[in-house]
């Protein structure tokens, strides 16, 4: 249901560290390889019928996950059905026999289940749901009811309606997005196109279209049977109760035909392959990608560590030449993607302006050849190492997800064996620079690669597949593969709903005014933490939007006593994830380390938000980044739509009318002196907070606070008022994209500030509106009519008033009748109330769905970091459930009156001008205001 990526990293797994004493220096930690690794205790058995069964008891949060695994992807694929594996994965969402359509969405939704959802990749299709623990049974009633009784009421209705939801996909997720044809591209020259993984994942236009009723019911009696699925179940369970429900809903289910895993050659590269891929894109990019060793065998961990080393983040050898030395190229990365019949290591390299694919290619050949001839040394691949082991942890921070029910289900599938942690982990510690280097040698020779280069010019989409008009058919005749049991009519009650105390967080005051926000977890060897500050874009003076970023951006790029190279060098040896960034209202830095390198991993974020030196020549270097990156915002068709709405909702002089980059004059003059002056008037000890959540004591965080913090000086400055939106006239803005095949398309007016007594009110009324995957607003454009792949509504709450928005990608010939149908849901909200069945499930769908949004360390940080922006008092999450539920029908349709006023609604359409234009002309909405990518009106 949620968009794929293509290229997918690497499922690596992590160190669990061991809880240490006392912290180790940086030089101990990057050799720290003989800690524990706690187990992960489980028990796998089959049930008669073949269904693999999986249990992890683990009551941290009363939260259960539940993970199926059917083992079929593109690789199980005919001939001339690219894409019908991931179709399938949308079929399964439709209906079942005891399920009708919309209902399990709705079921769960209401009983607060988050992370819900489904998603192919190459070898696999998964469905997954975290609830709360006492709605165990209703998950499994509708995972059993897909599995047993789908094919009784499969029809070419649904089968019409999710192969336009499918193609919607593939124009938002490939054709409109900045360089997807081009890497759609490189799997057709990694792969003949015979090979099932050439057409990555999706698949065409035709092949979608095309595919017939008796090939659905043929891929699923073949393929969706219990005996090739694999259902692991983790969480807050009773293991004897769950046995018994697994058996009550799987166990009669029959078993299918015995099948093979698919038997394909993949032919090998002799010869470098080329292509070059127009795309309407303003910075080339450079792909090169390799066969290489499938997942889990010889070289598949190696080829990992070497795709760190080489393009994983600020330490890697391609950012420090081609980025930062050199300065010609915008970003890069490279990655081991891991699947069965082979993997592909993939190097990416996007362009700075200015500088030319040639240009590029030259720079990676240079350090594929260093590591060719040299390999990495041993504080690279530490580094690679920790780095990886640390990212995976914070993965299993999750029950479901990418989380740890993922993770098992993925051994299982690859290795039969459930519980290969121990063995995932040593595969990497047991890798050595010489390791390194002789795979490289091996599996990315020059000759046996692809490149592909995508240019800027004319998208080449090939002759549009039209969407044939529904027919209505005969009737299909009823396929049954199970007997029909009436008992699971019935859906399942929930058990009584376990206590949970959403956190508080432990505050307390250094001398200097510095808040310190203490969330003790110590579920996992983990900490996280954010010093946040209450000035972001919203502080920025006036005629220097995208400052307050700037600001922030410069924090890592060196300090009095470190340079870029060394906090970068130094993160990664602590295996530490450093990020800073600014919003509307705030400015932060956060980190997360294992808690063995905590405290080192603060001392670096202290150094940076206490000591930055703005150096002139990392600031001609961020400058360059920061007009790369504004050049690929505007490839970007929903990118340009958010910044022409706030450009249309706030005019050209309030803070909030321009995107945290700002625009290209400011970032052209901004200079160290004005750095250096937001640095010093918000980047003071009583302008902010330092939030913590993880592995460590009140005692422990307060001795390093006092340490690293104590000393910090200076004096809260008077934030400036923000003055009055002025928005613009226009009720209809477009923006040309000419030969678009979607419409990135925001119906925007301003809403109310973060503080107003309507917000539960309205979070509530947003849920049934357009925040819910069943809300009435996405039901009705994908579900019923097929226009798009996902179009969603929300309020952007700020310290002054923010924006509410719908948004969405549209299918260009349909935009103007889907405008319509935005609005008449709109309409429909604001003029009568809700019924008493959609209330309830929009107000439950906030309250019980609360424990899974504090289910991670950043989670939590966010959401307490957010407590001291806004000021909403340290008990404010205690009371929010108490407060969703006393909203009424009446409030969720009054706050909708007051705030949903059609007649101030603007309608901003980033698409084909010429295809779009005409559309709207019977909505009567006055003059058009044509503007650029930028946000600036065309005279």
């Amino acid at each position: 249901m949620k968009p794929h990526q293509l290229l997918a990293l690497p499922a690596l797994v992590l160190v669990l560290c061991a809880v240490l004493s006392s912290p180790v220096s940086a030089a101990e930690a990057v050799n720290a390889v003989n800690l524990s690794v706690p187990q992960v205790p489980f028990e796998k058995y089959t049930l008669p019928n073949g269904l693999d069964v999986i249990l992890v008891e683990n009551h941290r949060l009363p939260l259960t996950a539940v993970n199926l695994w059917y083992h079929v992807g593109p690789a199980n694929e005919a001939p001339g059905l690219t894409g019908f594996a991931h179709l399938f994965e949308h079929m399964m969402f439709a209906a079942s026999k005891h399920v009708p359509r919309g209902k399990a969405d709705k079921l769960l939704e209401g009983a607060g289940a988050t992370d819900s959802n489904g998603s192919t990749d190459f070898d696999r299709t998964n469905y997954f749901d975290t609830v709360p623990s006492n709605q165990l049974e209703l998950a499994l009633w509708v995972h059993a009811d897909r599995m047993g009784y789908m094919l009784d009421v499969l029809d070419q209705i649904a089968l019409t309606n999710q192969i336009d939801v499918v193609r919607n996909e593939r124009r938002q997720s490939i054709e409109n997005a900045p360089y997807g044809i081009v890497e759609e591209a490189l799997f057709h020259q990694l792969f003949p196109k015979t090979h099932p993984y050439y057409a990555s994942i999706m698949g065409s236009h035709a092949d979608i279209q095309s595919a017939k009723l008796g090939d659905i019911k043929h891929f699923f009696t073949q393929y969706y049977r219990p005996n090739n699925a694999s259902l692991v179940i983790v969480g807050d369970i009773d293991k004897v109760r769950t046995k018994a429900l697994v058996a009550k809903y799987f166990s009669s289910f029959k078993r299918g035909p015995e099948l093979t895993k698919p038997v394909v050659v993949t032919p090998a590269i002799t010869s470098e392959r080329r292509a070059v891929v127009t795309d309407q894109i303003e910075l080339p990019r450079v792909y090169m990608a390799w066969l290489t060793s499938p997942a889990y065998q010889p070289g598949d961990a190696e080829l990992a560590i070497a795709g760190q080393i080489l393009g994983g983040g600020k330490s890697s050898r391609l950012y420090k030449s081609l980025v930062y030395d050199k300065q010609i190229a915008q970003e890069v990365s490279a990655s081991q993607g891991s699947n069965a019949l082979t993997s592909m290591f993939v190097v990416s390299v996007t362009a700075r302006p200015g500088h030319d694919v040639k240009e590029i290619e030259a720079a990676i050949d240079e350090q594929l050849q260093l590591l060719r001839k040299n390999g990495p040394d041993d504080k690279e691949v530490a580094r690679a190492r920790n780095t990886i082991e640390t990212a995976m942890l914070t993965r299993l921070e999750k029950v479901g997800g990418e989380g740890l029910a993922n993770q098992l289900n993925q051994y299982n599938q690859y290795l039969g064996d459930p519980g290969y942690l121990a063995k995932d982990i040593e595969r990497y510690r047991q890798v050595t620079a010489a390791d390194v280097k002789h795979v490289i040698n091996a599996q990315l020779a020059s000759n046996a690669r692809v490149v592909v280069h995508g240019m800027p010019g004319q998208k080449q989409l090939g002759a549009e597949v039209p969407t044939p008009p529904v027919v209505k058919g005969p009737v299909e005749p009823i396929t049954s593969l199970n007997k029909d049991e009436p008992w699971r009519r019935q859906v399942p009650k929930g058990q009584p709903l376990k206590p949970f105390t959403l956190p508080t967080g432990d505050s307390f005051t250094l001398a200097n005014g510095l808040t310190v926000i203490h969330n003790f977890n110590p579920a996992l060897p983990l900490v996280a933490a954010e010093l946040v500050l209450r000035s972001g874009s919203g502080a920025n003076p006036a005629g220097q939007p995208g400052l307050a970023s700037f600001t922030a951006h410069m924090l890592e790029e060196g300090t009095t006593s470190r340079s870029a190279p060394q906090i970068a060098d130094e993160l990664a040896q602590l295996g530490a994830f450093m990020m800073t960034g600014s919003n509307a209202d705030a400015s932060m830095v956060s980190v997360m380390s294992l808690k063995a390198n905590f405290s080192q991993s603060l001392d670096v974020l202290a150094d940076m938000v206490q000591h930055p030196a703005f150096p002139a020549e990392e600031i001609e270097r961020a400058r360059s980044s920061r007009l790369g990156d504004l050049s690929q915002e505007r490839e970007n068709a929903p990118a340009v739509a958010t910044r022409v709405e706030l450009a249309a909702l706030y005019g050209d002089v309030h803070p909030y009318g321009r995107s945290e980059l700002g625009d290209e004059a400011a970032v052209k003059a901004t200079g160290r002196a004005d750095l250096d002056g937001f640095w010093k008037k918000h980047y003071v000890p009583g302008n902010a907070a330092l939030v913590v959540s993880g592995d460590i004591t009140r005692e422990a965080l307060t001795a390093l606070a006092e340490t690293r913090f104590g000393e910090w000086k200076g004096v809260v400055s008077e934030q400036a008022t923000l003055g009055l939106a002025q928005p613009t006239s226009a009720r209809l803005i477009l923006v040309d994209k000419p030969g678009a095949p979607q419409t990135a398309i925001r119906v925007a007016v301003l809403g109310p500030a973060r503080k107003t007594p309507d917000f539960d009110a309205l979070q509530v009324m947003n849920a049934a509106l357009g925040g819910l995957f069943t809300s009435r607003i996405n039901s009705n454009l994908r579900e019923e009519k097929g226009y798009t792949y996902g179009t969603t509504s929300g309020f952007d709450y700020r310290r002054a008033p923010g924006p509410f928005a719908v948004a969405g990608s549209i299918r260009s010939d349909v935009t103007g009748v889907a405008v319509a149908e935005i609005f008449k849901e709109i309409r429909g909200m604001t003029g009568a109330t809700m019924g008493a069945a959609e209330i309830t499930n929009a107000r439950n769908s906030q309250i019980l769905s609360l424990p899974g949004r504090f289910e991670t360390n950043q989670a939590i940080g966010a959401s307490l970091a957010n407590i001291f922006i806004y000021d909403l008092g340290r008990d404010y999450y205690v009371g929010l459930p108490a407060r969703y539920a006393a909203v009424t029908a009446k409030q969720a349709q009054a706050v909708a009156a007051k705030y949903l006023q059609p007649k101030k609604m603007i309608v901003i359409a980033v698409g084909d001008k010429a295809s779009i234009a005409p559309q709207f002309e019977p909505f009567k909405l006055g003059p058009v205001e044509l503007r650029d990518a930028d946000g600036v009106v065309l005279k």
